[in-house]
Parts: structure tokens; sequence; C-alpha cells
């Protein structure tokens, strides 16, 4: 008598689906996309912007209306989430406050009140510090020291920055460093937050609840008077072209700060906070190509020169993010300033 061996029915693979060896680096590919194009979405507000606040624009009202309409267009997906769930709300109430009032209106108060006790560059190149100041906040943490990669890419990072915003001959302020390194901290925030995003707390609805919180909280604090509040119609330049004041302000929001928002936030937690923070410096050199572009506002040599060797920074760090373990023990871009000013040289 012989017995035949049952057979095994097993049901094909999603067509779709992803074997697992590929899945991680297809996640972390997309990741890195999301991040670039966030940065590039970033860098437009600064050209878009500076014309405006030249023009008549206060800066508390370029900050309600780009963080206004962008926590807008995003909002269904905070609808969702409350739909879904319905003590939502009442659960990530405090992400969403922190997040909109720590990142979002927090980085620019800090970043400008810095601006106008030193030069620009000086300001944003302590903000950019982010992402040092981030590997050493791990290292002193988790009592891992970060990878010779890492460190090395830091430093080669870090020194095509100071390249790119050129603060030859800037001058020191003591409470303006202080309050740029507060702005530092404050992007810190934005990177650690945006990598504990997921199902519980989708990316997108912390974006538009951070963004809605910021706009009120920014329009709260001009209604009182303690900052300036002034929207005239004005009209601006680009390239002598003459152009609607209103108009680069709905790009600002409905593109730059939607996209730059919606893509760091799900990026982040793709790639890690660490290279995400590293990627999130190029958006100083999109700035200038932006600037070059829309103001004819042309780059240094040296700029160019320091842009290549903070690309070769980032690609150091990229090398070692390649480990399993790189977003894991990485908590650290830009939420980005909306600058009223470009670095020396591109502004």
């Amino acid at each position: 008598m012989t017995h035949t061996a049952p057979l095994e029915i097993i049901a094909p693979a999603p067509r779709n689906a992803l074997p697992p060896a590929s899945r991680a680096p297809h996640r972390r590919t997309s990741g890195i996309v999301m991040a670039v194009v966030s940065a590039l979405a970033f860098s437009s507000s600064g050209p878009l912007v500076k014309p405006l606040l030249e023009a008549g624009w206060s800066l508390s009202a370029a900050l309600v209306v780009r963080m206004g309409l962008a926590g807008l267009i995003l909002s269904p997906a905070l609808v969702r989430a409350v739909r879904r769930e319905r003590s939502f709300l009442r659960r990530h109430w405090r992400s969403l406050l922190a997040f909109g009032l720590i990142p979002v209106a927090g980085c620019q108060l800090l970043f400008f009140s810095a601006m106008q006790r030193m030069p620009v560059a000086v300001a944003l190149l302590i903000q950019y510090l982010a992402p040092v100041l981030l590997v050493g906040f791990v290292w002193l943490r988790t009592r891992r020291a970060p990878s010779r990669l890492v460190i090395i890419g830091s430093i080669v990072a870090v020194t095509g920055l100071v390249l790119v915003v050129d603060i030859s001959g800037a001058r020191f302020d003591l409470l303006g460093t202080l309050l740029a390194l507060g702005a530092a901290v404050t992007v810190c925030v934005y990177f650690v937050m945006s990598e504990r995003t997921g199902d519980d707390l989708p990316p997108l609805a912390l974006a538009s609840g951070g963004l809605l919180v910021g706009a009120v909280f920014m329009g709260v604090v001009a209604l009182t008077g303690a900052i300036p509040f002034a929207a005239p119609d004005v009209t601006v330049v680009f390239r002598g072209v003459d152009v609607p004041g209103i108009l680069p302000m709905l790009w600002v929001g409905a593109v730059g700060t939607t996209l730059g928002y919606a893509l760091g936030v799900m990026a982040v937690p793709r790639v890690g906070s660490r290279l995400a923070s590293f990627i999130g410096l190029s958006e100083v050199l999109f700035a200038l190509g932006f600037a070059w572009l829309l103001l004819g506002e042309t780059p240094a040599p040296i700029q160019f020169v320091g842009g290549a060797v903070l690309l070769a920074g980032v690609v150091l760090v990229r090398m070692d993010a390649s480990d399993a373990d790189a977003s894991a023990d990485a908590l650290t871009l830009p939420v980005e300033p909306i600058p009223g000013e470009l670095p020396r040289g591109s502004a």
C-alpha cells in the first residue's frame, strides 16, 4: 500500500508585493525622493516671499497665510483620522499642539528674532546645525558613538554649509546666537516627532493639525499687537515681470509649504531622522537656485564649491544609513525658515 503525500496549496503572492529583502530598500528610496522634493518645495518660499516683505507685507501676515492655507489643504487627512477614531483629538491634542507651537511657529519666531540681531547667513548656519546637534544627542542618550562615516560626513556637510552661506566678515551676537540655537532645537523636535508618526498618528494629520495650530497662534499674537500685521495689495517684480503680490503668497502656501511639510513628515519614518535631516540641508542649495532663477541673484563661486562639499557630506551619511539600525538609533532638517533674506551672495 502506497501513501500519497498531501498536496500543499500555496496562495500566490499579490502581484505588487515586494519580497521582504527588497521592501526596506524600496521604502528608503521613496523616502529619500520625498525628502529631496520636500527640501525643494520649502526652498522656494524665501525667494518668493522676500519681495513681498520688502513691498510692505509683515512677516506675521505671510506666516498666517502660509501656514493656514497649507493646513487647510492637508486638513482632509486630519478629518479622516478624526472620523476613523473619535477619540483622536482627545488622545493626540498634545502632539498637535506641540508640533504647531514648537517646530512650526516656534522655529519661525526664533529664527527671525535671531536674524534681527545678526547676519542672516550666521543665523541660517546655526539653525542648520540641527542634524549635528541630534547626532550628538543620540550619542549621549544611547552612549553609543556614531560611526566614523557619520562623524566624517557631519564635518564635511557643516564645512560645505559654511561655504554656502558665506559668513565671511560676519559678526556674532550672544542673544542672537542663543535664539538661533533655539531654532535649531525646534528643527530637532520636527524630526523626532515626524519619526514617531504611524498608523496611530498619521503623518499628514500631524502636519495639518500643527500648521493650523501655528496659524491660529500667529494670528492671536498679531491681534494682541505684539507683532505688526500688514497685508497690503502690492505688486512684486520677478526678473522684470510685474506679478500681483497674492500670487507668490498662494504658491508658497499651496505648493511650497503644503508639499514641504506633507512629503517631509512622510519621508522621516522611511529613511530615519538622521538621514532626513542631512538631506534637508540641500534646501539651502535649492534656495540659492531659486534666488538665481527668480531674483537674478547669482551665487558666488565659493557657494558652488560649498554645495558640492555639502552634498559629499550627505552621501557619506547616506552610506552609513544603509545600516538596518540607522533609523532606530538616529533621532535627528529643516523645518525650514521662510527667509526674509537669503544668505550673503544669494540675497
